[in-house]
C-alpha cells in the first residue's frame, strides 16, 4: 500500500511518498518545494495571494506525482502560518476544491507530538531527559522526553520567518539586532527555561530543515560523506564556529559556504542566534539532529491508525 504525506509548512511543503510493510515504511519518493506561504504577510496574520498562488501550484505538482504513483491514502497537514492566518480555513477549500487534497490544520501541540513521533524512530533519545527542538518558519516546538515518553511539549509562535521579518533589518546581522533578539527570546521562552530547571535537558536533539543544513555545513567541512541514516552529525564546537562564520556573512558570502541552500540562506542566521541562545541559556553539551521531523510522525501516526482500522 502507497501512501503520501504533505507537510505545509511555512516556508517549505514536503511531499513524500512510502511503500508500507505493517508498521515500517520505504521511501519511494521524496521532495520539497520553497512556497514561503508566511512571507511577507506572517507576522500580519494573513496570507497574502502571491503566496497563495505558490501554494496551489505546488500543490498541484504534488497531485500529479501522487496520482502517477497510485497512491491510496493522502493526508495532508497544515501548521503555524495557515492555523493563524484569519484567511487561512478559506485557503484550506480553496486547495480542496482545486486540487482534491483535504488538509488538516493541526495545533502546535499535535505538531510538537508529531516531531516527537518522528524523532523517537529516528534515534535512541535513550533514558535520561534530552531537549527537542524544531524550528519552523512560523513556530518552534520544543519537547522534553526520554526514549519512553514525552515529559513536557510546547509550541511558541516565534519562528524563523516571524523572528526574520521582526527583528533583522541588516545583513550581516547588527550585534544590536542579536542583542533585541535575545531580550525578546528571553522573555517569550520563560515557560522553557522553567520546565528546564526541573528536567536539567543537557543533550539538544535538533530536527527539520535548518538543523539539516548545519549539519551539511559541518559534513563537507570536514569531507563527511552524506551516508542514508537517520541521524545526522554535528558536534556541538562544530556548531560554534559555523554559527560565528553565518554571524558576520551577508546572503551572497552564505551561499557561498559551501552545504548552504537557497532554501535557507535567509532564515538561518536568526534561527542559528536562537539555537546559539538556547545552547548557551540551557547549558547544552550536546548536540545531535534528527533526520526526522513532523512529516515522518504524521506518517509513523497514520500506519499506526491504519494498522488499527485493519485489525477492528
Amino acid at each position: 500500500m502507497k501512501v503520501a504525506v504533505i507537510d505545509m509548512g511555512t516556508n517549505t511543503f514536503h511531499l513524500i511518498i512510502v511503500e508500507t510493510e505493517g508498521v515500517d515504511f520505504q521511501v519511494v519518493y521524496r521532495e520539497k518545494a520553497a512556497v514561503k506561504i508566511g512571507e511577507n504577510g506572517i507576522n500580519q496574520g494573513e496570507i497574502i495571494p502571491e503566496a497563495i498562488d505558490r501554494a496551489l501550484k505546488t500543490l498541484k505538482s504534488f497531485k500529479e506525482i501522487i496520482d502517477k504513483y497510485f497512491v491510496e491514502e493522502v493526508y495532508a497537514t497544515a501548521t503555524s502560518a495557515i492555523r493563524n492566518a484569519s484567511n487561512g480555513k478559506e485557503l484550506v477549500k480553496v486547495i480542496e476544491l482545486e486540487t482534491g487534497i483535504k488538509t488538516n490544520i493541526i495545533s502546535g501541540l499535535d505538531e510538537a507530538r508529531y516531531i516527537y513521533f518522528g524523532v523517537k524512530k529516528a534515534l535512541n533519545i535513550g533514558n535520561i531527559p534530552q531537549l527537542i527542538m524544531d524550528i519552523g518558519g512560523g513556530s518552534i516546538e520544543f519537547i522534553i522526553a526520554t526514549n519512553k515518553e514525552a515529559l513536557w511539549m510546547h509550541s511558541f509562535e516565534i519562528g524563523g520567518l516571524r523572528l526574520l521579518e521582526k527583528f533583522q533589518k541588516n545583513d550581516p546581522i547588527s550585534k544590536t539586532e542579536v542583542s533585541t533578539l535575545e531580550n525578546y527570546l528571553e522573555e517569550e521562552l520563560e515557560l522553557l527555561f522553567e520546565v528546564c530547571k526541573k528536567f536539567q535537558p543537557r543533550t539538544l536533539i535538533g530536527s527539520s530543515g535548518t538543523f539539516d543544513t548545519l549539519s551539511d555545513i559541518y559534513r563537507l567541512k570536514e569531507g563527511l560523506k552524506k551516508v542514508d541514516q537517520t541521524e545526522y552529525p554535528l558536534p556541538i564546537d562544530a556548531f560554534n564556529i559555523i554559527f560565528k562564520e553565518i554571524l558576520v556573512k551577508n546572503k551572497q558570502e552564505r551561499m557561498q559556504i559551501p552545504g548552504m541552500i537557497a532554501l535557507r540562506v535567509e532564515m538561518i542566521v536568526v534561527a542559528t542566534v536562537l539555537i546559539n541562545f538556547i545552547i548557551t541559556r540551557l547549558n547544552i553539551k550536546q548536540m545531535r539532529v534528527s533526520a526526522y521531523a513532523l512529516k515522518e510522525g504524521v506518517l509513523l501516526s497514520t500506519l499506526d491508525s491504519l494498522k488499527k482500522s485493519q485489525l477492528s
